[in-house]
């Protein structure tokens, strides 16, 4: 999930609050004494050592604080290098050789991804996609929108790769909708917010979800099988219960939508319904033709790079949108996430200067006689558990710098793929169904037209409890 910085100023341009002070006094302090420390270790130690975990311990302490990740990660890279302290040209191949680490590549999909998204939201494909999904419904009850609700966010989002920009273009199709049935505004952000995330979870190329299959050496096949797709039927389940308990809590305090809400009528994007239609249709079969060739093939990470600029140039040719129209959506979408892409690079160089301090070697040599007696299951849960106080940040670098730490000691203890998938999966998404309110719930609160939030947070908790029950048991099977 992304990280906004700590604020450094309150919202009228003056000084920040007192309690802000001394929160941003005690980071900065934390920071130069961890910095100090890793130049200390730099000058009396020689590798392999421990002390080669001291970066990965600041990126986990200055992430809990909610300082901008790109800055921990900047700063943990620093200590990383003054840890191991190297030759200049030792220094430049880690740098040099990050441009090109499976981690950069994920950033470079992560960016790829939000330029298609654009392209999408452009083209009007988006648009299309939850109209199409919303006509089905049409008449049929409640019961039936609410699942053709919860369906069109989860397209919508599966296609976008990302929660917040797809449910920004869902919300003002279906709210409306949602008002005219007599959906209240807490059901109809229960509903957005169950469906958007089973869409996440399932996305074939969010960056999030390319982390955890590269991880764990795993296919999409084997990463729905497992992980997203157990937790996306869930959630549509679960919801046949959870949202109707919404809806008659929520009614009871007259939290329904105004009547000018109802008679809203957004307009059909881009203004050309048929080019529209067939840009949809010809997304939607290339994005069905490359997620089964990936799948088929168990094309490596960088088949993103190459399956997303495909899906663009196919949507952009079927909606007939001018060359130039067309790479200005790119690259504006694309631009949006620039800064990841420095987060990823920074994050792959960081790992690399860990490596030359080999701290994992000294850990296995330590302790590795009495991890061979370890049962795989409490490890497996114990690192699956950190979804529940996991590094804040983007989901992405979260997997990455858990496989980092955790990945040698989970191989010593046979921890293989399809285990990796299930606790890489929970530990990464956990947070976002509780147990305190973040992010994913207030931006689809937002987007709903929502302000009770204890309804959203009892919705993450409905389904953040038997989750945990089946992932436990799918666990113990596997392992």
């Amino acid at each position: 999930m992304p990280q906004s910085a700590v604020p450094t100023a309150a919202t009228d341009g003056g000084p920040p609050p007192a309690p802000a002070r001394r929160r941003l006094l005690l980071t900065r302090s934390a920071a130069a004494a961890a910095l100090l420390l890793s130049l200390a270790v730099g000058l009396t130690t020689e590798g392999p050592t421990a002390w080669g975990l001291l970066p990965i311990a600041l990126y986990a302490v200055l992430a809990l604080t909610g300082t901008s990740l790109v800055t921990v990660t900047a700063l943990a890279l620093v200590s990383a290098a003054l840890v191991v302290l190297p030759a200049p040209g030792k220094a430049a191949d880690v740098l040099g050789g990050s441009v090109t680490d499976p981690v950069t590549v994920i950033g470079l999909i992560i960016v790829f991804g939000a330029a298609t998204g654009e392209v999408l939201r452009v083209t009007g494909v988006a648009d299309t996609l939850v109209r199409s999904i919303l006509r089905l419904t049409d008449g049929r009850g409640r019961t039936v929108l609410m699942y053709g609700m919860m369906l069109a966010c989860l397209v919508l989002v599966a296609s976008l790769g990302t929660l917040a920009g797809a449910l920004a273009i869902a919300g003002p199709l279906l709210v409306p909708v949602a008002a005219r049935t007599g959906f209240t505004r807490s059901a109809t952000a229960a509903t957005m917010f169950l469906g958007g995330c089973a869409g996440l979870a399932l996305a074939p190329f969010a960056g999030s979800n390319i982390a955890i299959m590269d991880t764990a050496d795993a296919g999409y096949l084997l990463y729905v099988a497992v992980g997203a797709g157990p937790l996306a039927v869930l959630s549509l389940l679960l919801a046949a219960v959870v949202v109707p308990w919404v809806q008659r809590r929520s009614a009871a305090q007259q939290d329904f939508y105004r009547p000018e809400e109802a008679a809203e009528e957004p307009s059909d994007a881009a203004g050309r319904p048929d080019r529209a239609r067939r840009a949809t249709w010809a997304f939607a079969l290339t994005l069905v033709i490359t997620v089964g060739y990936a799948t088929v093939t168990r094309a490596g990470t960088t088949f993103p790079l190459i399956a997303l600029p495909l899906l663009s140039a196919v949507t952009v040719a079927a909606a007939g949108l001018p060359p130039g129209r067309a790479v200005r959506a790119f690259l504006t979408g694309a631009r949006r996430m620039l800064p990841m892409l420095a987060l990823f690079w920074m994050l792959a160089a960081l790992f690399g200067f860990i490596d030359l301090a080999k701290p994992y070697d000294v850990v296995l040599d330590t302790f590795g006689p009495e991890l061979r007696h370890m049962s795989a299951l409490p490890f497996a849960l114990a690192v699956a558990a950190l979804g529940w106080v996991g590094v804040p940040g983007a989901t992405a670098a979260q997997v990455i710098l858990i496989g980092e730490v955790f990945g040698p000691l989970g191989t010593e203890l046979g921890i293989g793929p399809a285990a990796w998938v299930v606790v890489l999966l929970w530990a990464s998404k956990a947070d976002t169904y509780g147990p305190l309110p973040n992010a994913n719930m207030v931006g689809t609160m937002g987007l709903a037209r929502a302000d009770r939030l204890p309804y959203l947070l009892g919705t993450g908790w409905a389904l953040l409890i038997p989750a945990c029950a089946l992932y436990t048991v799918l666990l113990v099977f596997i392992l």
